[in-house]
């Protein structure tokens, strides 16, 4: 009884592997559908082709979409069935569409083997006939100022995120200007905000524009990319899947004037300067042959550290003087951009008598009063008395001395760094305690912090068509799969000891050092990289460290 039972189970499963082995092309059906109609202005568009066959993922071509949208790589997915017996095999492509511009338009038919799909016509409202309606999610960019500025001269651009539902996620690109230098200022500030009767969270994430030379100019704004929660609350399903949303920033055109022809001295545009000084140690009167610190500070707003220039400072022969290397630095004060450049000179008295340092002037141009402005530092008249010994001889060096007047008492020093210890490792405590919860919206990771690898993260890079992250995630997973250092993608191409994972990710080296960029589709390496196993031999070599090290 148990051995015809055994033969019937063997010849089914050979059957159905026969089945699901075959190559199926035989397409019957091409259907074409999009998530709505008419849509509103900067909302995307998810349109989905489904044919009932499985095919390959390159053999629908979407180019002819991109005339009027922007096209997001498609994520491709493939299903198998079999009921009572038969077999059906189906093949999706969903893509994201975002319309360049408000209107009527036209998702041409598609053609697969002689199959072709009903074209669709899509209407966008635009922005003036969509305001009453209660929108889900939008952004909106502003420029904090005028949008007539000068060359060099920093502007603020604010990116604010509204939205209703419950937002799982999203990620935000940066505006980009032709020539110019763009940063991100301080942190996200979340906040709430009432519009046309609805209220909304918000978002804002700002940035500092700096534009190096003049002309006029279109900021392209971010495009702004997440997960909201779509939820019955009639029916109070709180587990309800989430959905793709896709919303991008209204162009600002700017006009960026070149420098003004009355203005004399190195060009440097913000909204305030000022020079002060300090000297140590502090005092109205020098002796010769002992050298002060003369700290002179250069403070700016709206400037970014690297624009400061160099002061000249001219002193008499009656001083001999050791400049330090300038230190720049910036920071970022109520959201405002603010630096300081920080000019150090010892300085020695050579002679007695009155010693008179000149003033130093520095122009500038005051881009809140358009007009051009000095900063002064005043001249400082010193007395200088002689030396109590004496001449000073002329071959006088500056340099510190070390004297040790008592024995060193080991037991003091190692107590005094055991309290430093320990308040080190207190000071760690609090700030992990007071620890404040992230934003849903993810900035870009520094370069020191070790993140852990996301699927996630790799199959939405490779969906919107964006290299530099994907191959961020591929090295973090490579790190993570082979337990050691991966520093390159040709490092990760040859330890995956692939073929097919390994062209994908050349492919995606020269999109991303190559001098020749086209048009990267991630979906091809997001396969390869899903169907991708580790030999045998390789797991045995990941789970056991080399003795010897290199």
């Amino acid at each position: 009884m148990v051995k015809p039972l055994f033969i019937l189970t063997y010849y089914f499963c050979i059957s159905l592997c026969l089945t699901l082995s075959l190559p199926v092309f035989a397409i019957s059906t091409l259907q074409s559908q999009v998530d709505k109609n008419p849509a509103l202005a900067g909302e995307a568009i998810t349109l989905t082709v489904s044919a009932d066959a499985r095919l390959a993922a390159d053999v629908l071509n979407y180019r002819q979409l991109e005339q009027y949208f922007r096209v997001m790589v498609p994520s491709v997915s493939q299903s198998t069935q079999i009921i009572n017996g038969v077999s059906t095999q189906s093949t999706r492509w969903s893509f994201t569409l975002f319309p360049f511009s408000s209107g009527t338009f036209t998702i041409p038919a598609f053609e697969i083997n002689g199959v072709r799909s009903e074209p669709i016509e899509v209407t966008v409202l635009a922005e003036s006939a969509s305001t009453d309606a209660a929108r889900e999610l939008f952004v909106e960019a502003t420029l904090q100022g005028s949008e007539e500025i000068y060359v060099q001269q920093m502007l603020y651009y604010d990116v604010v995120i509204y939205f209703s539902g419950d937002l799982q996620r999203g990620n935000l690109t940066e505006p980009q200007l032709e020539g110019a230098e763009i940063s991100r200022v301080g942190q996200d500030v979340e906040g709430s905000a009432l519009v046309n009767g609805v209220r909304y969270r918000t978002i804002t994430r700002r940035y500092s524009i700096t534009p190096q030379r003049s002309g006029s100019f279109t900021i392209a704004p971010p495009l702004f990319s997440g997960d909201v929660i779509e939820r019955d609350t009639s029916r109070y399903n709180y587990f309800a899947r989430s959905k793709t949303v896709m919303q991008e920033a209204n162009p600002i055109a700017i006009q960026v004037k070149p420098q003004p022809s009355n203005f004399s001295g190195s060009w440097l545009v913000a909204g305030l300067v000022t020079l002060t000084e300090e000297w140590q140690p502090a005092q109205s009167e020098l002796t010769v042959g002992e050298p002060v610190t003369r700290i002179i500070t250069l403070s700016a707003v709206d400037v970014a550290s690297s624009q400061l220039p160099d002061l000249n400072q001219q002193l008499p022969p009656q001083l001999r003087f050791y400049q330090e290397q300038p230190q720049a630095k910036g920071a970022e004060r109520s959201g405002r951009q603010v630096a300081q450049k920080i000019f150090t000179t010892a300085i020695i008295a050579n002679e007695a008598g009155d010693l008179s340092l000149p003033e130093i002037r520095l122009p500038w141009w005051n881009s809140q009063t358009n007009r051009q402005e000095v900063a002064v530092l005043p001249a400082r008249v010193f007395s200088v008395k002689a030396a109590s010994g004496g001449a000073v001889p002329d071959n006088i060096v500056v340099t510190p001395t070390l004297v040790s007047e008592r024995p060193i008492n080991h037991w003091q020093w190692n107590y005094t760094s055991t309290l430093l210890l320990l308040g080190w490792l207190l000071s760690l405590i609090i700030l992990g305690v007071l620890k404040k919860p992230q934003s849903v919206l993810t900035a870009v990771p520094e370069a020191a912090e070790r993140r852990p690898f996301a699927d996630k993260l790799l199959k939405q890079a490779c969906q919107t068509a964006a290299p530099k992250q994907a191959a961020e995630q591929l090295l973090l997973w490579g790190q993570q799969q082979f337990a050691r250092q991966v520093l390159s993608l040709e490092q990760l191409s040859l330890l995956v000891a692939d073929p097919v994972l390994a062209a994908e990710l050349n492919k995606l080296a020269r999109q991303l050092y190559g001098a020749e960029h086209s048009a990267w589709q991630g979906t091809a390496l997001y396969q390869a990289w899903h169907n991708w196993r580790p030999s045998k031999t390789a797991t045995i070599k990941q789970r056991l460290a080399p003795l010897y090290p290199h």
